[in-house]
């Protein structure tokens, strides 16, 4: 066992700042039903590059969750994966079970938002943290337990020795989710996907979860994926944003430019709806975005938030806009027609999300 295995802060040999750890390319996810097809996921790509927090938003059923556990071939059998997820380089998407057993924890980790139906009620803290060790990183017992002690440290457990004797019913939610993300990173992975985890937490809880994320990301180089709905959260911590919609990436580009100057008709809905008079004082009715997000046994050759956007035109409805920069910019967006400065006045400033 290497000492770089006792080192958390000490970074992979082959992981440096600024280089992308996960490339995914066209990557498609498609269910067998008994309705039919249905598509969930269609062409996306994106990088997840070191040291850096990449955010995922989008409404509920718009393919977040479903394209991060497609990362490491967490979907049930009745999912249809293709396109490329390369993790340095090694192909993931049809790799054989033991490379994904392999990968799964060790490098690409993931925390999910709901600790207590991922931890197991009838063992210890610390026998959950340690089995990670023993399996990954081939510790012995004692090692193991040391280890994770020191992990429930590193996410901010008050007297984590004492804790470690403890089951998660006997610990507070907030508890729970470090002790998830205490597990996540056992292994120093390379890529930590977040599914939604402040969902459910009070207001301090979350800001205490996110101030660990944001040390862990700083502490071991890695990746970040962070899932979420709230462009609160994601104004706080992200570095860049990735905005889904039916399926597909339709924005992307660095977190201040996307709260400045978002390009994409919903995306300029998602920020008009988000509650920000109250930082003014005054009464301000929330702009709400008509419909849903349409469930797709096939994705149409058009635009899919076409029949949501107050901006669609026929040629909105008739044919799909690529993925393209803005002038002079990296911010790309899926629209026939990108937001101006007046469709954008009413959408929030990245500080008036945060508050």
């Amino acid at each position: 066992m290497s000492a770089r295995a006792h080192d958390l802060t000490e970074l992979r040999d082959e992981v440096r700042p600024g280089e992308p750890l996960l490339q995914v390319r066209d990557l498609s996810v498609r269910f067998r039903t008994e309705e039919g097809p249905l598509s969930a996921v269609d062409d996306v790509s994106f990088d997840a590059h070191a040291g850096e927090l990449l955010a995922v938003v989008g409404e509920s059923g718009c393919g977040k969750s479903v394209t991060a556990m497609a990362l490491t071939g967490l979907l049930p059998g009745s999912a249809t994966v293709t396109g490329s997820v390369l993790l340095a380089g090694e192909e993931l998407v049809g790799a054989d079970k033991t490379t994904l057993r392999r990968v799964r924890g060790r490098e690409i980790a993931y925390i999910f938002q709901e600790p207590m139906t991922s931890l197991n009620p009838v063992f210890t803290v610390g026998r959950q943290i340690s089995e990670v060790l023993r399996v990954h990183e081939g510790m012995s017992k004692k090692e193991a337990l040391h280890r994770s002690g020191e992990l429930l440290d590193l996410v901010g457990i008050p007297s984590a020795r004492e804790r470690l004797k403890q089951y998660p019913h006997q610990l507070s939610g907030g508890m729970r989710q470090r002790v998830m993300i205490a597990m996540s990173v056992a292994c120093n992975p390379r890529v930590l996907v977040a599914d939604e985890p402040t969902t459910a937490l009070d207001v301090t809880v979350q800001a205490g979860i996110l101030d660990v994320l944001r040390d862990l990301r700083d502490r071991l180089g890695a990746a970040v994926v962070l899932i979420t709905h709230d462009l609160g959260v994601v104004a706080d911590v992200a570095d860049r944003v990735m905005v889904m919609y039916a399926g597909r990436v339709v924005e992307r580009g660095e977190v201040h430019e996307f709260f400045a100057h978002p390009r994409h008709q919903y995306s300029v809905g998602l920020l008009g709806a988000v509650p920000a008079a109250r930082v003014h004082g005054k009464r301000q009715r929330l702009r709400e975005i008509p419909g849903l997000v349409p469930v797709l046994a096939e994705q149409p050759d058009a635009c899919t938030f076409a029949d949501r956007c107050p901006a669609a035109d026929e040629q909105c409805r008739t044919s799909r806009p690529p993925l393209e920069r803005a002038p002079q910019s990296a911010h790309e967006a899926a629209c026939w027609h990108p937001a101006t400065d007046a469709s954008r006045a009413a959408a929030a400033s990245p500080e008036e999300v945060q508050s």
